[in-house]
């Protein structure tokens, strides 16, 4: 536990992740000492429901209620815009299915206090790692990360993290409304973007665990949409 010198905000999209909410919360709540917003896209399982019970009872806890399933880079560019608004100066991203362990949090929030505009917790810098992965699921992330680094120019080693710790001066610069991603890409896009602004950008390692309760929300139209769209962010950088 640490005392927190800045306001913070974890913002966590949910779509079907009513087992896994209860849990995570009281993670969350229990590593920083800041406020946490879930963005649920109208889940079926009932997840916004049992969302606004841990919000009535706990008032660090926000829930912002979506018509339908939109899509994760819209749902995190929301939920950020409500921070901003708000006046949260670090804001983390981080999923719902515990696969992000939230005792990393305190370590990235002294490094953006530290002076680091960006943290990505990484897979793949010496420390980090991924458990309970097949041989295929390992492949697919890096040798999708080596493709995006590749192609754009960057030397982030995982370029496609969705673990993040932003300062909001960051977020502000990279201008939220102009992100084009929406599923996989959107995590390439935000750093590719922020890698443009000259935004410093460090990497701390993480272990990266499976879920073991519900379904991934990855799939073959989001794989191919990221490979599609990092030629795109290419072209338009040059």
């Amino acid at each position: 536990m640490v005392r927190a010198a800045m306001h913070a905000l974890i913002v966590v999209p949910t779509y079907n992740e009513r087992d896994n909410v209860h849990g995570i919360a009281d993670r969350l709540l229990a590593a920083l000492p800041g406020d946490l917003l879930f963005v649920d896209d109208n889940s079926p399982d009932g997840t916004g429901a049992l969302l606004d019970g841990i919000a009535a009872a706990e008032p660090r806890v926000h829930v912002m209620h979506r018509t339908g399933k939109l899509g994760l880079g819209t749902a995190y560019i929301e939920g950020f815009g409500w921070g901003l608004a708000r006046g949260y100066e670090v804001l983390f991203q981080m999923d719902a299915d515990g696969s992000h362990d939230p005792g990393y949090l305190p370590q990235m929030l002294a490094l953006a206090e530290d002076g680091a505009d960006v943290v990505i917790g990484s897979r793949y810098v010496p420390g980090g790692g991924t458990q309970h992965w097949g041989l295929g699921r390992k492949l697919l992330s890096r040798g999708g990360s080596l493709y995006a680094r590749t192609i754009l120019g960057v030397d982030v080693r995982d370029v496609t993290a969705g673990f993040m710790c932003w300062r909001r001066a960051a977020l502000e610069a990279i201008d939220l409304s102009s992100i084009t991603s929406n599923g996989y890409s959107f995590q390439i896009e935000m750093k590719y973007r922020a890698i443009q602004k000259n935004l410093r950008v460090v990497e701390t390692p993480i272990v990266f665990v499976d879920r073991r309760v519900g379904q991934s929300k990855m799939s073959r139209a989001i794989f191919v949409e990221a490979l599609l769209q990092v030629w795109r962010l290419r072209l338009r950088g040059r």
